[in-house]
Formats: C-alpha cells, structure tokens, sequence
C-alpha cells in the first residue's frame, strides 16, 4: 500500500519523501510470495452481478441479514460510526482475527435500505486484524473509515473519487514479480492520513507509530502489510462507483469484531 519513492531526477527532495514513505506502506517491510490468486478467480468478479444468498456466506450474517436498514454482519458499535449522510459502505469481512483472506462487498442505499451491488473476494494483512494498528504490524486496522482519494501508476479508468496518476505508485522492483502491480489502482482508506491528498502523501497526523498508507489496492496472491486487496475488475468497478457525493465509506475487520 506503498508508494515506492521513486521520482523523476531533479526532483530529489519530493523522491526522498516519497521513498520514505514507500518503506512504510504495505508491503514495504516485505512481502509474500504468491501468483494469481483467490481475489481474481472467475465468479468472484462480476461486478454488480446479484449472487443467490447462501447460508454461511456473508449475507446470512448476523445482524442486518434479514434487516434491509443494516449492513450485514456489523453490530451497533460500528454501525454508529457510519456516517448518517453515506450512502456507499465497502464492507471487508475478515475470514478470522489471524487470517489473510477476506470478503469485499459493496452495499449502496436506497432511500432506508440498503442493497448489495458488488461482491468480491480479498485479502487483507497476512497477519490478520488488529483494533490498536502498528506500522509493521501486518495486520489490517478495524473500524470505519472514509474514502475519499484515489490514484495509481495506470491511467484514471474513469474514477469519480480525485483520481492522481503517479509512476512513483510502483511497487519496487526489489519486490517479488508477482508484487509489481499491486498499485496500477488505489484507493485510499482514511487512516492516518489527510483527507483530500493524493493516497501517496507521507503525512501521518498521529504520528509515524500508528503507521498509514492503508489502501485497498490491486491483489497479488496473499495478505498484505495491512492493506485490501482485491482483482483489477474489481478495483476498476469501485473507482467507476464510489462518488464522493455518497460519502463512501469501508467498514472492515475480522467477522467476530465487525458483529460486536
């Protein structure tokens, strides 16, 4: 979920920063190794595409799942951080407090309910989730969060969220191959860092410890260094979507602390 800092000659003040910044975003203390993996298997990515609610799968969690004003699965202790004016949530719903894999879902609302327009499968930190995120930690932060800039190595596809296309996105080439594309898409999730800048901005206003760089960006096979990731087609999908005029928002964390 790191820029890599690598900029233009000439420039070498903003390279600095922005390699510096690489070293702390996901991935940035290392990687896992991994081909194509679950996030982009067929059936998983068709975007907007109704699936048949199945027992056990994310739609039949507990609460929301019979109530149509409720996102499914989240208690009332993070559906009262859902800000009343959003009106797109991203849900991650983490397979366990340990494990790398994951559900996204995308629910948009419509007058008091709220339906479910995407469905995807992700990964998050290869360590799994965490209440209290430190930078290095591999494990992706639990709560609610705003989502209000994109960008990436490849070109806008034709985002509705400020969309900035930077090479410095690209993963290092000292990373596994299989890593090199993990940013061609980003999306960045409000944890600190500023709103309204570019998701490759070094700025931590609660201090480096706490870590940043949290983006939900391309997948590479396995969990991440705190990051989401998901397939190209659905990173495309949620660009073209999330519109800041919705207030967008990702709720995530492992299923237990999301029903608490």
């Amino acid at each position: 979920m790191r820029n890599d800092g690598v900029r233009r000659a000439g420039v070498v003040v903003a390279a600095l920063g922005t390699f510096l910044a690489a070293l702390t975003a996901c991935g940035g203390a290392g990687f896992d190794g991994g081909g194509a993996g679950a996030a982009g298997r067929p059936g998983h990515d068709r975007a907007g595409t109704a699936e048949p609610i199945r027992p056990g799968t994310v739609d039949d969690l507990r609460p929301g799942a019979t109530d149509p004003t409720r996102i499914p699965g989240v208690g009332d202790r993070l559906k009262r951080r859902i800000p009343a004016d959003s009106g797109q949530v991203v849900a991650v719903y983490g397979n366990g407090r340990d494990s790398a894999d994951a559900t996204l879902v995308l629910y948009t609302r419509h007058g008091n309910r709220w339906e479910r327009t995407g469905r995807w499968r992700a990964h998050n930190g290869k360590k799994g989730w965490t209440t209290h995120h430190r930078s290095g930690d591999n494990r992706s932060p639990v709560g609610v969060f705003t989502l209000t800039d994109a960008g990436g190595v490849l070109a806008d596809p034709g985002a509705r969220l400020p969309y900035t296309r930077d090479l410095s996105f690209a993963a290092p080439r000292w990373w596994a191959a299989s890593h090199w594309h993990d940013f061609d898409y980003v999306i960045a999730i409000d944890y600190n860092r500023v709103e309204g800048t570019p998701p490759n901005d070094p700025t931590r206003p609660e201090g480096e410890d706490k870590g940043g760089s949290i983006w939900l960006h391309m997948d590479h096979g396995s969990g991440t260094s705190g990051c989401v990731s998901l397939s190209k087609a659905a990173m495309e999908y949620l660009l073209r979507t999330l519109d800041p005029d919705r207030h967008p928002v990702v709720v995530m964390g492992d299923r237990a602390e999301l029903e608490a």
